[in-house]
């Protein structure tokens, strides 16, 4: 339990850095700078590398606790009704900061695949569906 509790309190602290480096990725994206575009993106693979691991370590973790197919309710049950309001308190934020970051980083895939379609077309013209008549 000791581990769970500590993955999701790493979590709390690392979510935060990722939507920052979210953030900043909107905004070297936006001003077309390539090399920052390319730190960023490792900064965050590696962040997100580390919070998948952790993930999956959860998962583990509360299965071991509560059996086979666990879920996060079996997990606050079994806590004492103190630590289990700061634990669900917790999780809420987490959830929010999860949603957050995959709204980010959508809207950065949009953007960078937006880009690269335009320069597509500005360096090989646009592909006719149809010839002129």
């Amino acid at each position: 339990m000791t581990q769970l509790l500590q993955g999701v309190a790493d979590d709390m602290a690392a979510y935060p850095v990722l939507l920052d480096l979210l953030e900043r990725q909107f905004d070297a994206a936006i001003r077309h700078h390539q090399e920052q575009l390319g730190h960023l993106a490792a900064e965050i693979g590696d962040l997100v590398d580390t919070l998948e691991a952790r993930r999956a370590l959860r998962v583990e973790l509360a299965a071991r606790l509560t059996g086979p197919n666990p879920s996060i309710a079996q997990v606050f049950a079994l806590l004492r009704p103190e630590p289990r309001a700061r634990l669900e308190a917790d999780w809420q934020a987490l959830e929010r900061m999860v949603l957050a970051a995959k709204t980010a980083g959508r809207r950065n895939g949009d953007l960078l695949a937006e880009q690269f379609t335009i320069m597509q077309r500005v360096l090989h013209g646009e592909n006719q569906t149809y010839e002129p008549a």
